[in-house]
């Protein structure tokens, strides 16, 4: 199926990929700043730019540091940009898939509060790392293959003479 791309680039309609790519373009790019508001952070006084001693937690569950928010922002930024393309889309939700499925490994090899949890994150964040992992990969496989259909075949016309008046 061709798409017609308007002047700003983005197709006239848009394919399932490409609006996974814009919801979770538009969901980390709202969490990213909902972590600098506080409030909705709670121990606001506590963030810090990076590092484990960052006892920020977006909505008192998920520990975050203004690296962790900037990381989500930029995540947020390319959905957005890759969304205006179905490869694209679905390269960036395979890819931030990954990104997850590896930060998930991460934080369970890591200790939680060792100089290695620089992003921050703790079990929350982990867990939600694993669940977006599976949910982007998936959607990424399943949403992302082109479902052009074959003009080779032409209309389906049923069986010869069907719908036909008999000579």
């Amino acid at each position: 199926m061709s798409y017609a791309s308007s002047s700003r680039g983005l197709s006239s309609h848009r394919t399932s990929a490409q609006i996974a790519a814009l919801v979770f373009g538009i969901i980390f790019l709202a969490i990213g700043v909902l972590g600098f508001i506080p409030g909705i952070t709670t121990n606001y006084e506590a963030l810090l730019f990076a590092g484990y001693t960052s006892e920020a937690t977006l909505l008192g569950l998920f520990q975050v540091s203004i690296l962790h928010n900037a990381v989500h922002m930029l995540l947020g930024f390319a959905g957005l940009w890759m969304a205006r393309t179905n490869s694209s889309a679905r390269t960036y939700l395979l890819g931030v898939g990954v990104l997850y499925a590896l930060l998930f490994i991460y934080g369970l090899i890591v200790p939680l509060n060792g100089a290695g949890n620089f992003v921050p994150f703790n079990w929350a964040d982990n867990w939600l790392h694993l669940i977006l992992a599976v949910a982007m990969i998936v959607l990424g496989l399943v949403l992302g293959k082109d479902r052009s259909t074959d003009s080779s075949r032409g209309p389906s016309r049923g069986s010869p003479g069907e719908g036909s008046i008999p000579n």
